[in-house]
Formats: structure tokens, C-alpha cells, sequence
């Protein structure tokens, strides 16, 4: 079986990584050839992260690069599309592939349907605004992070809808290190983008780390942060794939906060997943996947207002037994569900049906 793989992004974007990139060598295990062909590459990244800006001429660059890889597809049994070919181009490229190209299968780990259909001009709601949904529509399996977007997709009128979790390679990950006689540590990991989700629990931290000599330490945030968190003992750390993993060893509580809004919904909760492949029992706002996760799998606490969230510290920090109990939970978890090594054969299995079904009707 040889696979063309469309990802939006290189390795060194998250999504791209998580969702598909980190499949390649568990698939080519089982005799699948993965040809990678990504959309923007390390340098239009480099840019994008170094001044907050998108490259224009690299961004033309890539696109026309797409479009020469398109042409390429004949050769391959089946093409793997990360969200879409083109962002903000309509859906004809898709549309052709339905028509004269290899099935298509897409995976979606983020609302990205909401870029169109809630974006604030009113030009991309129109031509735009059901993009996404003629994608779904056109792929032979719609590959869905978590329920919500799997819904999106039914509703789009999806053939074929399968829900698979972000996940975590759970050998790379260890039981957190031994923290006895420093202070207890609550922990976050994520973006610039997501940091506000933190900030607006602010009074909960401050009070439990005022109660307990607690701190905190942040991945990925910018130094600014620590501005707006006055009075809380905080430490900023940049965020780099080498380093979560120790870094998500020093923690006694990892959170994800989160608003109740639409493209919350999307989220497929994966710093959830990495705190519980270290063992750590996990807060989180009860919006989208968390609630499966957290409540399904007995390994933290769910918490919506600002009184929840300083119960759940104060829970968790005043009961190492508990911390304990739901460490060990989570961990649990991510060996049975929330690892590559368990969902790649759902994967294989989705794409070897895809093939051969379009074996018979060819």
C-alpha cells in the first residue's frame, strides 16, 4: 500500500506531528510506504514563529508547490489529506480528487470549519462558510479528533466517520520524578494562543499557591505571562519537543482550562493525554472531549468556575493519595486507548479498507 500523505504542516508543527507524522513508523511497520508532501515547510515556519507573521512570498511559494504535488497522484493507492489542500481556496481541488484521483481519506483535529463559518468577514462566510463540510463530503473516510467534529462531519454527509484521539507515544514518556521536600507544582503546557485560558484562573492559582507554598511553571507561554499573574510564583519555559516530557515530569497537577465556546469544542485535549502518560492527575473545564476524558477515565477533576477550580487544587494538593490514585488512572488510560501503539490499528484498518474497496469498483 503506498500512501500520499498532504499534511498541512512539517514536523515542526504540532498538529501535523501529533495527528499523523508520529503513525510513520508504526505504519511502515506493517508494510505501508508514506510518501510525506507537506504544505508549509521549516522555513515558512521559521518565519511564522520568529515574527508572528505569515511570509507571502513563501506562503505563494508553497502553494504553487501543492498544486505541482497534485498532479503527482496517480502513482499512489489512497491520499491522506490533513484537513484540506488549500486553506482559504474553496473546495475544488477536492472535488477533482473525488472525481479523478485515489480515494481520500481526511483528519480533522481541531474545529478548523469555524476559520469560515465564524470568521468575521462576511466575504469568507459566504463563499467559504461550508468549505469544509464539501471536503467531508467528498473523502471516502472522515477521520474526527473527538465527537464534536465527528458530528460536523455526519451532518456534512460523511460516508464513512471515525472518532480517533489525538494520542501520545506512551514510551516516551515517564512516571514523574520525586518530588519530596520541594514545593508542589502546577503545571501547564501549550501556545501563546491558549495562554488566556490561564490567566483567567488566576484567582484560583493565587490562592492555592498562597495555601500551600504551591508554584507554577508554563511551557510554551510567552514571558509576559508572568505580568499578568501577579503574586503567583510562576516559571516560563519555551516550548520545544525534546523538553515537554521532562518538563511534565516536575508536575503534581496539570491543567487545561478552557471557555465554553465553539472552537473549545474542537479541541481534542492532548495536554491532557501527556500529563496522564506521566502520571499526573489533571484539571480541566468540562467543555468538548475533556469531560470524556477526565470523567471517563477517573484521572483528575473537571472544574468550571473559579470556586471549582480552587476546590480541585485544594483537593488534590492537601491528598497525595489522590494525586496518586488519579496519576495512576490516567496512566492507565493512555496504555489501553490513548497511545500510537493502540490507535495506529485503527488506522491501518481504515486505510486498508479505503483501498480495497476502491479495488473492487475500479
Amino acid at each position: 500500500m503506498k500512501i500520499l500523505f498532504l499534511s498541512k504542516y512539517s514536523r515542526q508543527g504540532a498538529s501535523s506531528r501529533l495527528r499523523c507524522l508520529q503513525y510513520i513508523p508504526f505504519l511502515e511497520r506493517s508494510g505501508v510506504e508514506v510518501v510525506v508532501k507537506s504544505l508549509f515547510d521549516d522555513e515558512y515556519l521559521n518565519c511564522l514563529y520568529s515574527s508572528g507573521r505569515r511570509p507571502v512570498l513563501r506562503s505563494i511559494y508553497c502553494y504553487l508547490m501543492r498544486l505541482f504535488t497534485i498532479l503527482t497522484v496517480r502513482q499512489y493507492d489512497m491520499i491522506w489529506i490533513e484537513k484540506e489542500v488549500l486553506p482559504f481556496f474553496p473546495a475544488t481541488v477536492e472535488r477533482l480528487l473525488r472525481a479523478f484521483a485515489p480515494p481520500f481519506v481526511v483528519d480533522y483535529d481541531d474545529a478548523i470549519f469555524h476559520n469560515y463559518d465564524l470568521s468575521s468577514h462576511s466575504l469568507i462566510r459566504k463563499t467559504l462558510g461550508k468549505k469544509i463540510d464539501v471536503v467531508m463530503r467528498n473523502a471516502r473516510c472522515v477521520i474526527a479528533g473527538n465527537d464534536y467534529l465527528a458530528s460536523r462531519a455526519k451532518a456534512a454527509g460523511a460516508k464513512d466517520v471515525v472518532v480517533v484521539p489525538t494520542v501520545v507515544d506512551k514510551d516516551r514518556y515517564l512516571a514523574k520524578q520525586d518530588s519530596a521536600g520541594e514545593s508542589l507544582v502546577i503545571g501547564w503546557i501549550g501556545s501563546p494562543s491558549t495562554q488566556k485560558y490561564v490567566v483567567a484562573i488566576r484567582q484560583a492559582l493565587l490562592n492555592a499557591c498562597d495555601e500551600f507554598g504551591a508554584r507554577v511553571m508554563l511551557m510554551g507561554a510567552t514571558p509576559q505571562i508572568i505580568e499578568e499573574l501577579p503574586g503567583i510564583p510562576v516559571e516560563v519555559l519555551p516550548w520545544s519537543e525534546n523538553g515537554e516530557v521532562d518538563f511534565i515530569r516536575q508536575l503534581d497537577i496539570g491543567i487545561m482550562p478552557l471557555v465554553d465556546g465553539p472552537w473549545e469544542k474542537g479541541k481534542c485535549g492532548y495536554k491532557l493525554v501527556q500529563y496522564m502518560a506521566s502520571g499526573i492527575p489533571v484539571v480541566a473545564s468540562p467543555v468538548g472531549v475533556n469531560v470524556e476524558i477526565v470523567d471517563g477515565n477517573r484521572c483528575g477533576i473537571l472544574a468550571n468556575s473559579l470556586l471549582e477550580w480552587e476546590s480541585a487544587f485544594r483537593q488534590l494538593l492537601g491528598n497525595t493519595d489522590q494525586r496518586l490514585n488519579y496519576g495512576r488512572a490516567g496512566r492507565e488510560a493512555v496504555e489501553n486507548k490513548y497511545t500510537v501503539h493502540v490507535q495506529v490499528a485503527v488506522l491501518y484498518k481504515i486505510f486498508s479498507r479505503v483501498v480495497e474497496q476502491s479495488s473492487v469498483k475500479s
